[in-house]
């Protein structure tokens, strides 16, 4: 383990709380220009988000109507009621964004993968990166401004991980604090993202962002902020 990530761990709640800990639950709306250009345009309905912190399994309610929910795992991707049965199950989900590009429409199912997989990896931030088979590697900083510096973790995931892209970059303040996240979004023609995030808060001992801004990242690696992606709130949540 890096010195950074060492430092970066520890300001986010430290690898001994994370240990004890096995679920986070979050209250989230989100919205952006993706899911109109995917032909599902968000509503700005909270929806309860439940992760697993130490394997790759989430599941957000209400999904696609109120007694339905969806069950996340790199496998299989399902919408079920809240009784277990099943409405509808794709296995092995990433095969089917096969040739997709940015405007290509999604299913339920599409939406219901990706949602599953962003979450679970902002939500586990940074301490999946010490999870089994992860790359983790201090990369190039990132200048924000002239008198503002930001440190950067390169992270390589294993095939076994669903995320963005396979490698994707944190970067962090003087505080160690995350403060941007850059990464390609492979199952919709890999267009390049920067998700600056916000309004850090902290429960049950893990300190985590509340806001997340996923803007269209130029040549230069400046976001577009003519095109807001993703916005992702965040409230009521709980580590346990």
């Amino acid at each position: 383990m890096n010195d950074l990530l060492t430092e970066v761990l520890e300001a986010h709640g430290g690898t001994k709380r994370w240990a004890r800990l096995t679920t986070a639950t979050a209250t989230l709306v989100s919205d952006g220009e993706l899911f109109a250009a995917k032909g599902l345009p968000q509503d700005l309905q909270p929806r309860r988000m439940t992760v697993s912190l130490h394997e790759e399994h989430a599941s957000v309610c209400p999904f696609g109507a109120p007694e339905q929910r969806s069950d996340f795992t790199p496998g299989r991707i399902a919408i079920e009621r809240t009784d277990g049965t099943v409405v509808a199950e794709r296995l092995n989900p990433r095969q089917a964004f096969t040739g997709h590009t940015l405007e290509t429409p999604w299913d339920p199912l599409d939406r219901a993968y990706f949602n599953g997989y962003a979450l679970w990896t902002y939500l586990t931030t940074p301490f999946f990166a010490v999870m089994n088979g992860m790359g983790v590697e201090e990369a190039e900083p990132w200048d924000e401004s002239p008198t503002e510096r930001w440190r950067c973790l390169r992270v390589t995931f294993p095939d076994d991980i669903a995320s963005h892209s396979t490698v994707q970059d944190f970067y962090f303040g003087d505080d160690r604090l995350l403060r941007r996240h850059d990464y390609h979004v492979d199952i919709a023609g890999g267009f390049a993202a920067a998700q600056y995030v916000y309004d850090f808060e902290e429960a049950d001992g893990i300190r985590f962002p509340t806001k997340r801004r996923a803007h269209l990242r130029r040549a230069d690696g400046r976001p577009d902020h003519d095109h807001l992606l993703i916005s992702i709130d965040l409230s009521d949540v709980h580590y346990f």
